[in-house]
């Protein structure tokens, strides 16, 4: 499916991998709505890209109901990039041996897995109702991690989150399939996001050697190029990408 005239919803599209991949569908043509914490440079990021930018938490059904409708309204709504998340750190027991606050692990779960099961949700049934493109009605793109495969300790949370993402790509493929979605999901490794980038130059450098080839972090764009190859690809469903040059985390 061409991007040129079509609209993209992108969580978390204010930084990072989302931000890239706003910058590169408008690149190619495509209209984007922008979802973002009220907090986040959304706004500004929108109004730079001619697109629109809806202040929402992705796990209310109700505030992304109204970004989709926002995204529709703005231009036919055909592709949806989920990249918004947390990845905060927790180990199952603390150096004292006390059990984990289970409020944290749900919070992590309930943003990086209920919310990109929520975007998904609502957006389909608006793209369901579009028309036909080159066999496609739309395109959903979900982020899962490494981590899915081969979690490092203190990331119990945050691997289950994403390995649910991963796990939940090829059911919601095939349902989806009878109203012309193909949806895939991305899988990154050690990538230069905001969190990352805010570490040490000697910190960035030891990680990107971890990498086999190229040893070092992951470019945002390389992300964005992978999502506009997904979309523009018709063959691609289904499936989940490790993006990752070919990295296998050790245990910490």
């Amino acid at each position: 499916m061409q991007i040129s005239g079509q609209g993209a919803l992108i969580t978390g599209g204010a930084s990072g991998l989302g931000l890239a991949t706003a910058r590169r569908i408008v690149a190619a043509g495509g209209h984007v709505t922008i979802i973002d914490l009220p907090s986040s440079q959304g706004a500004a990021i929108a109004d730079e890209l001619g697109g629109v930018f809806v202040p929402a938490d992705v796990t209310s059904v109700d505030e992304v109901q109204s970004a989709v409708a926002t995204a529709q309204a703005a231009a036919p709504l055909r592709i949806v990039v989920n990249c918004a998340g947390i990845a905060p750190p927790a180990k199952v027991l603390d150096r004292e041996g006390n059990p984990a606050v289970l409020a944290d692990f749900e919070r992590v779960v309930r943003i990086n897995l209920v919310g990109t099961f929520n975007v998904l949700s609502q957006a389909s049934a608006v793209i369901a109702k579009n028309e036909l493109i080159d066999g496609d009605r739309g395109v959903i793109v979900n982020t899962a991690s490494v981590a899915a495969f081969d979690g490092q300790i203190g990331q119990p949370a945050y691997a289950a989150s994403k390995g649910g993402v991963h796990a939940m790509t090829i059911p919601v493929a095939r349902e989806l399939a009878r109203y012309g979605i193909r949806v895939c999901t991305i899988a990154p490794g050690i990538m230069e996001t905001p969190m990352l980038m805010g570490l040490p130059q000697a910190a960035q450098d030891s990680l990107g050697q971890q990498v086999p080839h190229p040893s070092r972090l992951g470019r945002p764009d390389e992300y964005a190029a992978l999502v506009q190859h997904i979309v523009e690809n018709g063959y691609l469903n289904g499936e989940t990408i490790r993006l990752d040059g070919a990295i296998r985390m050790a245990p910490k």
